[in-house]
């Protein structure tokens, strides 16, 4: 079903690769972004397990929108192994104002598709989503 807002629906394939990171936990990252020709959010890759935040944030391009979900592990204090799943809407300053318009008007409804999203972060330049910031907020 297309979003009232902007028009944009939503492909199936990216709530079944959202299913495999929130319950089997055998993707670390999924980076989508929207297909103006096809009118809908896609895939664009997927992050193994094993990679980093680092290779997360080296997958987001420089100069265009994306939304992303990133699995961040962590230790709490009281040796306890945890897990969140952030939603992150990148928009760098750079990035076409229009494609920055249909990724705004879109936002709300494709989290919605996105059952199990923990944290959410809004990033226009890559200090707004550091490792400490996913840290600070897992807590």
């Amino acid at each position: 079903m297309a979003n009232s807002a902007s028009g944009i629906a939503v492909s199936d394939e990216c709530k079944l690769r959202f299913l495999e990171l929130k319950a089997k936990r055998n993707h670390r990252y999924i980076v989508f972004h929207i297909d103006d020709k096809a009118q809908q959010v896609m895939v664009e890759k997927v992050g193994n397990q094993s990679e980093t935040y680092e290779d997360f944030t080296n997958s987001l391009p420089a100069n265009e929108c994306r939304y992303a979900v990133f699995d961040y592990d962590f230790t709490t204090d009281e040796n306890c192994h945890k897990s969140k799943i952030y939603f992150i809407a990148w928009s760098p300053e750079i990035a076409r104002v229009r494609t920055k318009m249909l990724y705004a008007s879109s936002k709300d409804r494709f989290k919605r598709e996105l059952d199990g999203i923990q944290v959410e972060l809004q990033a226009t330049d890559p200090s707004e989503m550091s490792l400490d910031i996913i840290k600070e907020r897992a807590y």
